[in-house]
């Protein structure tokens, strides 16, 4: 009986250490790194954040994130390049930079493709726009994969000078990343396009190397860009839509319920993160107001628009089939 009895209690013991594997109790915590290029206190922080604490929650404090702001691991071009090696297990690009990866990405960067914050907000988060976005990326890349897709707002222009109507483009140099939409955008209004790294853009606009920037109002304020272009002209002529990617390496290295785990924690950060950022995108606003910085609202965007229109389709075909796809889905969101 005394060995029936001790081979029992080895058998519970087994069986109650098999579930504590399975649920994630007693298993030693291992960390990943997430890398992103803004600061902290923008909305790639607020997406980094919650996509951290769902894991957490979901692994039972197996599986955290140490996260790396404000380039400490390099500019996006860099950060993407680790991610798909493998020496990064996680990190967000803007979709104009994933476009150096997959050139199709730059359907993000069509100009007056997002109507409004509350159409930007809706589209990103919306399933099929995710999921079209996810095959994009593995029909396209290798070494990497998309887990969410988040958004910074719209972005605007800013400068020593004001922009009320695109004839205030006509031989402007402005800083733009690096794509095929940009390049063929912003020339559309009189502009001349000028690719250089973000972190160059703030000595760049001091120096006059460039006119004008381009981007979010939170990103602006954080950077302090405002110090050197103290203009901000509300064109909303593009989104800031970003990826969060996951290194190939790392997803394969993971069980099927950490890669769930993983899933939903993404998930949780593309269906919250975009309406918080643009609440950041309105509390930068009122900051930059405070401090007195010129916010000029009244932009008339009709030639944007009108020069912008008959580039879309065009731009979003010589893309490529899932750029069309993308665009369509985005336009059709209601």
């Amino acid at each position: 009986m005394r060995g029936t009895s001790k081979a029992f209690g080895l058998l519970m013991l087994g069986t109650i250490a098999a579930v504590w594997a399975a649920a994630g109790w007693g298993q030693e915590a291992k960390h990943y790194r997430f890398a992103y290029d803004q600061p902290k206190n923008t909305g790639y922080g607020i997406a980094a954040e919650i996509f951290s604490d769902k894991l957490k929650e979901l692994s039972k404090g197996t599986m955290l994130i140490d996260q790396y702001p404000g380039a400490q691991l390099g500019q996006e071009p860099q950060v993407l390049q680790l991610m798909k090696a493998g020496d990064i297990e996680f990190c967000i690009s803007a979709a104009a930079n994933a476009a150096t990866l997959s050139p199709q990405s730059g359907v993000m960067s069509l100009h007056y493709l997002f109507l409004s914050e509350a159409h930007l907000v809706k589209a990103v988060a919306d399933p099929k726009v995710v999921q079209a976005v996810k095959d994009m990326i593995d029909d396209t890349v290798q070494g990497g994969h998309v887990l969410a897709v988040i958004t910074l707002g719209l972005r605007n222009m800013y400068s020593k000078k004001e922009f009320r109507k695109v004839e205030d483009f006509k031989g402007l140099k402005v800083r733009v990343q690096a794509t095929a939409t940009e390049d063929t955008m912003f020339p559309a209004y009189g502009a001349q396009t000028v690719h250089m790294p973000f972190g160059n853009l703030y000595t760049s606009l001091q120096t006059g190397v460039v006119d004008a920037g381009e981007n979010g109002i939170n990103v602006y304020l954080v950077n302090k860009h405002y110090e050197v272009a103290p203009v901000l002209s509300m064109t909303e002529h593009e989104a800031n839509v970003n990826f969060i990617w996951i290194s190939d390496k790392t997803w394969k290295s993971l069980t099927d319920q950490q890669k769930a785990w993983v899933s939903a924690a993404a998930a949780e950060a593309g269906k919250s993160q975009p309406a918080k950022a643009i609440a950041l995108e309105h509390e930068s606003a009122a900051k930059l107001k405070a401090i007195g910085v010129k916010i000029v609202t009244d932009v008339d965007k009709t030639g944007f628009v009108k020069a912008a229109a008959p580039l879309q389709d065009k731009l979003a075909k010589d893309l490529g089939p899932h750029a069309v796809k993308i665009k369509d889905l985005i336009v059709g969101t209601k």
